[in-house]
């Protein structure tokens, strides 16, 4: 008796059926193969937890490296090994620091395209950080065709990842900066066109940070750290019609840094848009 029972076991798993349903068992999850109902899998927003170095023979451009923001992503790209190079109107900056030294600096203007040309040479990833304020046609021109032009550019060279940074909604405040917000979000749809599949949008709200105004620092994190912690704990405040996103919280340029140098060259970050929380998510993420 005890024979047949091993016999009758040994011959329910040794079929390819029942093989196949076993090897699609993972985590702890089965997932039939046969005719019974199959099971869907489980929807993840973020699969990967672990940020993967880039490898060290990807060139990154980023348009506008001499800003504050720019800057800060230069020094993160050079920090994580990378060959960086940079394009803006004055090229390289004053600043007599280490980091700038390492950055291959062009000097062209975004809404001449012809001027791309050169500096996307070998690049296989874009991160702009390109834009300004002024007249309404003015921020019109510089947050949206300026970076239309280069997404365009970008595209036409071959580029594989293109990272914007672009801005969160500040409800009333959009209709006050209306040529700054109608060229972010015109840029944005052009990026999406261009690169349906490595095209990422950061939309952080106040950018805190030292940013460098001449010879004179000005420390912003004084006041966006302190409201960056309490504000990141209070997101259903954002969504109060009219003054809720006012209450966006402030992210460090630190982080955006980070998310936008592993944004354009994690080949498995998600495209699409990514807003204020899921920039201070990201930068969290451990490195390996």
């Amino acid at each position: 008796m005890m024979r047949a029972i091993a016999s009758r076991f040994l011959h329910s798993y040794s079929s390819p059926s029942k093989l196949s349903t076993m090897a699609a068992s993972r985590n702890g999850r089965l997932l039939s193969t046969g005719p019974t109902k199959v099971e869907e899998p489980v929807q993840v927003d973020e699969a990967e937890t672990v940020e993967v170095p880039p490898s060290p023979t990807e060139k990154l451009l980023v348009l506008g490296g001499n800003g504050f923001v720019g800057s800060h992503v230069c020094r993160e790209a050079l920090k994580r090994g990378l060959t960086v190079s940079s394009l803006s109107r004055s090229g390289r900056p004053s600043v007599n620091e280490a980091w700038a030294n390492e950055v291959f600096w062009h000097q062209g203007d975004l809404l001449l395209p012809e001027s791309l040309k050169d500096a996307l040479n070998g690049v296989s990833s874009v991160i702009s950080c390109v834009g300004g304020f002024g007249s309404n046609s003015h921020m019109y021109k510089i947050n949206g065709t300026a970076n239309i032009n280069a997404i365009r550019a970008a595209a036409e060279q071959g580029v594989k990842r293109y990272v914007y940074i672009s801005a969160a909604d500040f409800g009333l405040v959009n209709y006050l900066l209306q040529g700054y917000y109608e060229g972010k979000r015109a840029a944005e749809t052009e990026l999406m066109i261009r690169f349906p599949y490595g095209g990422v949008i950061l939309r952080p709200g106040f950018i805190h940070g030292t940013r460098q105004v001449g010879s004179m620092k000005i420390p912003l994190g004084a006041i966006g750290s302190p409201l960056e912690m309490v504000l990141k704990h209070a997101k259903p405040l954002s969504q109060i019609p009219l003054v809720g996103p006012l209450l966006t919280p402030p992210v460090s340029v630190d982080s955006v840094a980070r998310v936008a140098v592993r944004a354009a060259t994690d080949p498995v970050f998600p495209p699409g848009i990514v807003d204020v929380y899921g920039i201070l998510r990201h930068s969290q993420q451990r490195s390996v």
